[in-house]
């Protein structure tokens, strides 16, 4: 099946056809902004921002050797917000049209004047916007036909399934490429972009053992560059390994025993504790990390930081999602919580200054310890690998944690089994200030980057 999404209008559509540079489609957003921030002083708003984008991209599914799916991206994207005084509006199209730009102009400027007014609403401080833009390097289109992506996903699949004889069915493997390019501004007279590249390659199969079993499992590489991507056949057997691991999966019985988070979900326990010091959990007092800045959260070996700046790192942007230059900063600095994730709007709710998160946090990392993963498995003992967490089971609120999990039980510091429908429970007070170690292990590709995490002890319920 083939599917195609055009933009609506002709002259976007020009600007985004891949005979476009980069330069001209940065040119033509810019454009775009400037004559939104216009319109909207003209219908008489006080001030404005907007972000537009526009991206292209190729997507190609294989399953079991066929194809599956090709699809030819080109999107735009354009959101708006307006102020009377402090009476705010917001209004979002896909059109890059000027009858459209207007219409949602237009639309953003009538919500504005029906909306309370909020004493918090506003643009980003003048004096904090980013007044250069540096060179990040995170365009590196891959112009790949698609008969080329084609066989990239099916030589994926193909390593996968001939890896072992276990591999009985597929879900398939897919490549994705894409490129856009990014604008911001507002009538503080910012007015940034930039334009970005990211691509992927995944492959998840199925196993089944001798006894009927049947397990599921995946791998992933992602890049801003292709160049560094992991080749499709490591790719498809890392898949084909993690899948054939898991069968003769057992149950076990309810116990207290020390949990190692590989680093996949790991990165879980990472975007809690972002989530928990979010400037809307903090200002509503729903976190359990309220008022925790400046005390002990982690053990003292731990630091997590931003690196926003980093050249071609997934997360990487020069400025926020309000024009905010961002910095390097660290979030949890000697085990102490050392910053908030806020911005604009949250810092003034809670009397301070944004930390250049608006949109979230970009490249966050922790330092790695001193233990790979074999190393980490040893110093547990005994107890839980988890590999897979599922559910929702996390409240921020109170910290209460439980989730269900899948993985391998471990003896004598080796792995000795793999299980499944089992369920984990703690609260993640205790299990960040128990948290034993961190490991080097930090093998999975995303923006954010953490090792595998050692907690002393959890709750594990099963039969």
């Amino acid at each position: 099946m083939t599917r195609r999404r055009r933009p609506a209008d002709t002259a976007a559509a020009r600007v985004a056809a891949r005979g476009a540079s980069p330069d001209e489609r940065l040119a033509h957003l810019q454009q775009v902004v400037r004559d939104l921030l216009a319109e909207a002083r003209r219908q008489g708003a006080s001030a404005a921002e907007a972000g537009v984008s526009s991206d292209l991209g190729l997507s190609v599914s294989v399953r079991l050797g066929e194809v599956e799916t090709v699809e030819h991206t080109r999107d735009n994207g354009l959101g708006v917000t307006v102020y009377f005084g402090r009476h705010k509006g917001s209004a979002s199209t896909s059109d890059l049209s000027p009858q459209a730009v207007r219409e949602t102009v237009r639309a953003a400027c009538n919500i504005a004047r029906f909306t309370s007014e909020d004493p918090y609403a506003g643009l980003a401080d003048p004096d904090m916007l980013a007044r250069e833009i540096p060179m990040l390097d995170l365009h590196h289109p891959w112009p790949i036909a698609t008969g080329e992506a084609v066989e990239h996903a099916r030589a994926c699949e193909d390593a996968a399934r001939a890896h072992d004889a276990r591999i009985t069915n597929s879900e398939g493997a897919t490549l994705d490429t894409h490129q856009g390019v990014f604008v911001y501004g507002n009538s503080h007279g910012f007015l940034g972009g930039y334009p970005t590249s990211r691509h992927s390659l995944s492959c998840a199969v199925i196993g089944e053992d001798g006894a009927g079993g049947m397990q599921r499992d995946y791998w992933y590489t992602t890049a801003r560059a292709a160049g560094d991507l992991d080749s499709p056949e490591a790719v498809g057997r890392r898949a084909a390994e993690r899948t054939v691991a898991r069968l003769g999966a057992r149950r076990l019985g309810t116990r207290q025993a020390p949990v190692l988070f590989r680093t996949e979900v790991a990165v879980g326990l990472l975007r809690s504790l972002v989530g928990a010091i979010r400037g809307p959990a903090l200002y509503r007092r729903a976190s359990f990390l309220v008022d925790a800045l400046g005390k002990p959260v982690f053990p003292a070996f731990v630091r997590i930081h931003e690196e926003p700046l980093k050249p071609r790192g997934l997360g990487s942007s020069p400025f926020d999602d309000e024009g905010v230059a961002t910095r390097p900063h660290d979030l949890v600095t000697a085990g102490t919580l050392s910053s908030y994730v806020l911005d604009s709007y949250a810092a003034r709710r809670l009397g301070t200054q944004t930390t250049g998160n608006a949109g979230g946090v970009r490249n966050l990392t922790v330092d790695a310890g001193s233990l790979d993963l074999p190393d980490l498995l040893r110093e547990m003992g005994s107890g839980l690998l988890v590999t897979e967490l599922m559910g929702q089971g996390v409240n921020l609120v109170t910290g209460d944690y439980s989730r269900g999990a899948a993985g391998f039980w471990v003896e004598g510091g080796e792995i000795a089994f793999p299980v499944e429908e089992i369920t984990i429970a703690g609260n993640l007070r205790d299990m960040f200030r128990n948290l034993v170690a961190v490991g080097r292990d930090t093998d999975c590709p995303g923006s954010f980057r953490t090792g595998s995490w050692l907690i002393e002890a959890m709750t594990i319920a099963g039969e």
